[in-house]
């Protein structure tokens, strides 16, 4: 009979029939299991492989080795297990039923493979359950090849087992040679993918890597609102132009810009409107220059700095002026046409510093003096300006040392006298520096300063104290009457505790509270309308008199008049000095006498030197008068003999003298 490709023959014997013993070599058996395991688990390795190769063409060629392993591994089996099989007869084989048999295990092969492949269930498997389930199989094809070995009649001659090894070895060798050529090649296939993702991620990242510097970079020297090149990046090119600039014995330009008056902006529009118009700005002053190589840069807030290569040195002024006038032109914000103005200072190199940060210094003195001329300026650096820099710092640091020490600074009073009663009624601390080396200073010579350093507050405190602590000391002396006005500066009128510092300084001097006036100034009640109103309301609830000083300079809006708490207007002396020429001024002052009244506020002319002014703002109906023609400023030692001395002569009104209403 043929069983799977081998052709067992036998005669019959003389009763009929008779059975044929047979068996299995144990040891064969072994070897067809392992072959059968060897080529499972080979084909989970390859369909794996399969399933994640990248290209279409390799998950192809994997899953027919795939084929051919697992074909191979069951043909190795069976042919191995028909060699284990021992009998009396001799076998023999039928070449056409093997082949047959060697098609029919490719089909199944390719049938499992493709099955393998089509689900990811066993490629994301455990290994150890991948090793069960080889052998599960490998013990599955084992058994079914092993049970279908029917039970042979006609004992034959038996056959010698030794060529069976020697072939089932063979065979095994080369088959699990396959295999094994087939399952390496794939781990190496899968090394070599793993090094290749590996590459991609590598490169992947440092593209990602890339990307970051040059955002860092971008955030690192240019400004995010303007796109403008920041202060650091700005440094740097900075450099770079001075070392070219040097080498080829050429010039450069630096201009400091600064917007004028943009707090106002932000202040009454908001921060929104004030980034947007400083976009705006930008987008002109890049416009307004020459070519990429003049760098514009924004250093922050509302100050920029361009630099610029010069062949003359009125190439720097002509764009500047440029500049000035680009900025000039009306912008559209939030509904309102805004103009702004820009003050701007220049320096230049090699005249004026070798250095970056020499010239960037020397463009900002020149800045500040743009500002102080009255802003919508320009100015180049000169030597001046730096020896007014080094007097101002050694000033601010002497300021600083005479305020800790509380030495060299005093007060000197100008007595207010009082037209309706004929006396002076109060008087108005001024405060003096008598520096060791400069000599008298007064106070536009050093507030100033003390103002940009954050001096003034301390300075404004010490003023309020010292002035408190004189009028208790007149007091004892019998002037109870008299009352004193102090000066309060706009950087200290924004600050909560002005407050309670004014009522600490009363009850330390023990004076009433309606003794004491506070003088500022239109501009200070102007920067910060809002909270400077809550600040005056609780000052004047402490009793406290509030005055507005050099009144008609500033602002002059009866609005904000009618708002604030206010007991006195003082009118400038610029508009009383010309009178009785000025016709003009004389009708302002008497203006501005009738609004006072009108608003129930009492008016103080200061700057009266002449009798005839006197005889003016007496007839007009002023409440108070303050100047020269009265008394100068005196310090505290002669003031009560000064005071004497107004009360025992005052000053005498001419019964023949008549002014005509200048309304005629």
């Amino acid at each position: 009979m043929e069983i799977l490709g081998l052709q067992l023959m036998g005669e019959p014997a003389e009763q009929g029939q008779l059975l044929l013993l047979s068996s299995h070599n144990p040891y064969l058996v072994l070897l067809a299991g392992l072959v059968a395991f060897a080529a499972c688990l080979a084909t989970l390795h390859l369909v794996e492989r399969a399933g994640n190769a990248d290209r279409a063409t390799s998950k192809t060629v994997w899953r027919w080795i795939a084929v051919g392993c697992l074909a191979s591994g069951i043909w190795a089996m069976h042919f191995i297990c028909i060699l284990a099989f021992t009998h009396p007869a001799a076998p023999r084989y039928s070449l056409g039923t093997a082949i047959g048999a060697l098609l029919m295990t490719l089909i199944a092969a390719i049938a499992v493979v493709q099955a393998l492949h089509s689900t990811t269930y066993w490629r994301s498997r455990h290994q150890l359950l991948k090793l069960v389930l080889c052998i599960g199989a490998a013990a599955a094809m084992l058994s079914i090849q092993l049970t279908s070995m029917p039970t042979l009649t006609d004992p034959l001659a038996d056959s010698s087992g030794s060529t069976h090894w020697q072939l089932a070895l063979a065979v095994a060798v080369v088959v699990l040679l396959l295999i094994g050529s087939s399952a390496s090649a794939a781990l190496v296939d899968k090394k070599l993918q793993h090094k290749e993702h590996d590459l991609r991620r590598v490169n992947a990242l440092l593209s990602q890597l890339d990307q970051a510097r040059a955002s860092l970079q971008q955030v690192a020297h240019y400004d995010p609102l303007t796109n403008l090149i920041n202060r650091r990046g700005f440094n740097q090119l900075f450099a770079e132009k001075l070392s070219d600039c040097a080498a080829r014995n050429s010039k450069l330009a630096v201009m400091f810009l600064d917007i004028d008056h943009f707090k106002r902006i932000n202040d009454s529009l908001g921060h929104d409107a004030g980034d947007e118009l400083l976009k705006t700005i930008a987008a002109r002053i890049k416009h307004s220059t020459r070519s990429h190589n003049d760098v514009v840069a924004r250093f922050g807030g509302d100050e920029f700095c361009i630099l610029i290569n010069l062949n003359h040195r009125d190439e720097a002024q002509s764009m500047a002026q440029r500049i000035m006038l680009k900025l000039k032109e009306p912008i559209e914000l939030s509904g309102r046409q805004m103009v702004m103005t820009t003050s701007i200072g220049i320096s230049v190199f090699p005249d004026d510093g070798a250095s970056s940060a020499e010239l960037l210094k020397h463009a900002d003195l020149a800045l500040y003096q743009s500002k102080g001329s009255g802003r919508n300026n320009l100015n180049f650096f000169s030597s001046n300006l730096k020896t007014r820099a080094s007097l101002e710092l050694q000033l601010e640091e002497e300021l600083r040392s005479a305020l800790n020490e509380d030495k060299e600074l005093f007060l000197q009073y100008q007595p207010i006298f009082d037209l309706k009663n004929g006396r002076v009624t109060k008087l108005e601390a001024l405060v003096r520096w008598q520096h060791p080396e400069h000599g008298l200073l007064g106070p536009e010579r050093f507030i100033s300063i003390a103002e940009a350093n954050g001096l003034i507050a301390e300075l404004d405190h010490w003023v309020l104290r010292k002035a408190c602590h004189d009028l208790a000391a007149l007091s004892l002396k019998g002037w109870q009457h008299l009352g004193v006005a102090v000066n309060c500066s706009a950087r200290n009128l924004v600050r909560v505790e002005l407050a309670d510092e004014i009522e600490s300084a009363l009850r330390s001097s023990g004076i009433a509270a309606h003794r004491l006036e506070l003088e500022v100034t239109e501009n200070a009640l102007m920067c910060n309308l809002s909270s400077t109103s809550q600040l005056l309301r609780q000052i004047r609830t402490l009793g406290v008199s509030l005055s507005i000083d050099d009144f008609g300079t500033g602002y002059s809006s009866l609005a904000y008049l009618k708002r604030l708490p206010l007991n006195t207007l003082k009118i400038d002396r610029s508009f009383i000095q010309d009178i009785p020429t000025s016709s003009q001024d004389m009708e302002i002052v008497q203006a501005i006498i009738v609004m006072a009244h009108t608003l129930h506020l009492q008016v103080v002319t200061e700057g009266v030197e002449t009798t005839q002014q006197f005889e003016f703002l007496n007839q007009y109906g002023c409440d108070f008068i303050q100047g020269y023609l009265i008394s100068r400023p005196v310090s505290f030692e002669v003031l009560q003999e000064t005071l004497e001395g107004l009360n025992k002569s005052p000053v005498p009104v001419p019964d023949h003298a008549t002014f005509i209403p200048v309304s005629q």
